[in-house]
């Protein structure tokens, strides 16, 4: 049979000709030629620059959305909280216990979200007068979610409801100990569950599979958010005064954060979220937020960029290697320096887990190429060893999958064979998934998580049957992925060009991150002036001049041992052409432009 031209796809065009870059990606401009219609149309029509225009264009951004995209409006975007799933029933629940002046115990999870989500409950609860309290399990000793002798604990200090925040879904004994002594429980929460649902006596969860609420992109904090401002209304609507003591607008900063460090898609709601928490940030208002930027040495307005490389790790550093609640306490403090005792602890405990990451890292990169080699025509990269911290195998997951482009998981085993995993995958493949099949297959202990993110637990003598499994599950669809793998490329740019006024215009289009990338934009046949490893973390840093003299700094973190740190370093004194991200960067008080560096190559 005669295969139809028409039937086949199209191959786009390659962006300067770079069919195999450093990172053996195929540059591919973003734009097609609808969203090149598009982009002309946004800028007519609304009177938007036409880079502007491109960069929304490139990102799905229709041209009746765009208005109202570069001004997003919390209350157009918020849904009616009772859209979603038993809010009404969980507001109902919260407003009783208002009423009655119970204890509530908060049962969150250890990392950001979980710390932001149960500092938000927290700080509802105390304003209005109750007696609230805090409990976020032992990442090695407890594990994820609610565990029996927790909630028993909590019920004997009397609590009279517990909420639990990131956590719960799936957690049938935990509370099923709370309904056997009498004890509500609500949980809201976002991870992915099947239609299993535990008893409680409401369970919040865009992501349950009778939602139809349209949020299951929100992080567990934009749950919680939706939930009080249910109760809230439900308040008012009782004529309880103590409504007023509440200014939820005023803690948005922490709703941002989690949404940032969580990397759930900045669309919708989580824009806003986004877009109107870095403005409550950026007053510094939080004691606890504002005494870890100071020792973060946060310098000029704070940015997605900041919650995600300099806070985020800090709270993220007290649930691995430390006390889990410093987080949530940290954001709930509101004596000065209490909160700059915090922050300090929490930036000693980066500063360690820095550096078990580094050690832990050179083991488990070692492994995987003895095991792997390259990574080519491998599905999944399974790393293990016993002796890793438990806390610190998310980050090397995380590490493996840059480097190989391969879902990954790192897992520590215990001297009793028992592992704890974390899994971390690439952009198409649907990691959560393919852990709960192997949960269902009796391969795994527990596990869950997310598209793009999962933990597990597993025995020593499962392991081989465990990787089988995922190569078998993944193979094909990632080997798919990844020979279709390409930068998308925004736009092309000389060093002349890369102005500050240019950034302020980027930015409008922003925040960026999970669902609206960072615009890339190719920096084409520059000379490397200068190309040198710089810090202890194997960055590489570069000066460009192109062909009118015109000079441009840029970055490549964590690059040196990496092929495209490599090419950079032997490039010195050639011509090359780079990709990356323009920053707005300050440096002892002054803004400067500097380029994000993410791949380069050869000119044509």
């Amino acid at each position: 049979m005669t295969e139809n031209p028409a039937s086949r796809k199209v191959k786009q065009r390659a962006f300067l000709g770079v069919e195999h870059s450093a990172r053996a990606l195929r540059w591919v401009p973003r734009l097609g030629a609808a969203s090149e219609n598009r982009a002309l149309a946004m800028a007519q029509s609304h009177g938007i620059s036409e880079l502007i225009a491109r960069v929304l264009a490139g990102r799905d951004v229709s041209v009746d959305e765009a208005a109202e995209f570069l001004e997003p409006s919390l209350r157009q975007l918020m849904p009616d909280p009772h859209t979603l799933t038993d809010c009404e029933q969980a507001a109902s629940r919260l407003l009783q216990a208002v009423r009655d002046g119970e204890k509530v115990a908060i049962f969150g999870d250890y990392d950001v979200d979980g710390a932001c989500s149960s500092a938000l409950l927290y700080r509802f609860l105390r304003t209005l007068g109750l007696d609230a309290e805090i409990y976020i399990p032992d990442r090695i000793f407890e594990g994820y979610g609610p565990n029996p002798q927790a909630i028993g604990a909590l019920i004997d200090g009397g609590a009279g409801l517990i909420v639990t925040v990131d956590c719960g879904s799936t957690s049938h004994e935990s509370l099923a100990v709370a309904r056997s002594r009498g004890i509500d429980v609500v949980v809201i929460d976002h991870h992915q569950v099947g239609v299993d649902l535990p008893e409680c006596t409401a369970l919040v969860n865009p992501n349950r599979e009778d939602d139809l609420s349209g949020q299951g992109h929100l992080c567990a904090a934009g749950v919680v958010f939706l939930v009080l401002v249910a109760t809230l209304r439900a308040l008012r609507q009782a004529g309880d005064m103590r409504a007023g003591r509440i200014d939820l607008l005023s803690w948005l900063d922490i709703v941002a954060l989690a949404t940032v460090c969580d990397v759930v898609p900045l669309k919708g709601l989580n824009r806003a979220y986004v877009v109107k928490g870095l403005i409550v940030a950026r007053a510094l208002s939080n004691p606890g937020l504002s005494a870890l930027f100071k020792r973060a040495g946060l310098a000029g307005p704070v940015t997605p960029y900041h919650f995600g490389f300099l806070i985020g790790p800090r709270i993220n550093a007290g649930g691995r290697i430390g006390d889990a609640a410093l987080g949530s306490r940290l954001l709930t403090v509101h004596d000065t320096e209490e909160a700059e005792a915090i922050a300090e602890r929490l930036d000693q405990l980066n500063r360690e887990r820095q550096a078990i990451e580094a050690a832990m890292l050179e083991e488990a990169e070692a492994d995987a190429i003895t095991e792997f080699g390259t990574g080519e025509g491998v599905g999944v990269i399974v790393t293990a060893r016993e002796g890793w911290h438990p806390g610190i195998v998310g980050l090397l997951a995380s590490r493996l999958k840059d480097r190989f482009a391969r879902p990954a998981f790192a897992i520590a085993f215990d001297a009793n064979g028992r592992g704890t995993g974390s899994g971390r995958s690439i952009a198409g493949f649907d990691l959560g998934r393919m852990v709960r099949a192997a949960v269902e297959e009796g391969i795994l202990i527990k596990g869950g998580g997310h598209a793009m993110a999962a933990g597990l637990t597993v025995r020593r003598e499962k392991l081989s049957t465990l990787r089988a499994f995922f190569e078998e599950h993944a193979r094909e669809a990632v080997e798919a992925l990844s020979a279709d793998a390409v930068l998308k490329i925004d736009g092309a740019l000389n060093a002349s060009g890369a102005t500050l006024d240019l950034i302020d215009r980027l930015e409008a289009a922003g925040p960026y991150g999970s669902g609206h990338p960072q615009p890339v934009f190719a920096v084409p046949d520059h000379k490397l002036r200068d190309a040198r490893v710089i810090g202890t973390g194997g960055h590489v840093k570069v000066t460009l001049e192109s062909a009118d003299g015109a000079h441009l700094d840029g970055i490549a973190f964590r690059a040196a041992d990496k092929p495209l740190g490599e090419m950079l370093l032997a490039s010195r004194g050639r011509r090359l052409n780079v990709a990356g991200s323009l920053s707005g960067d300050y440096w002892q008080g002054r803004r400067r432009v500097q380029l994000r560096i993410i791949d380069a190559a050869e000119p044509a």
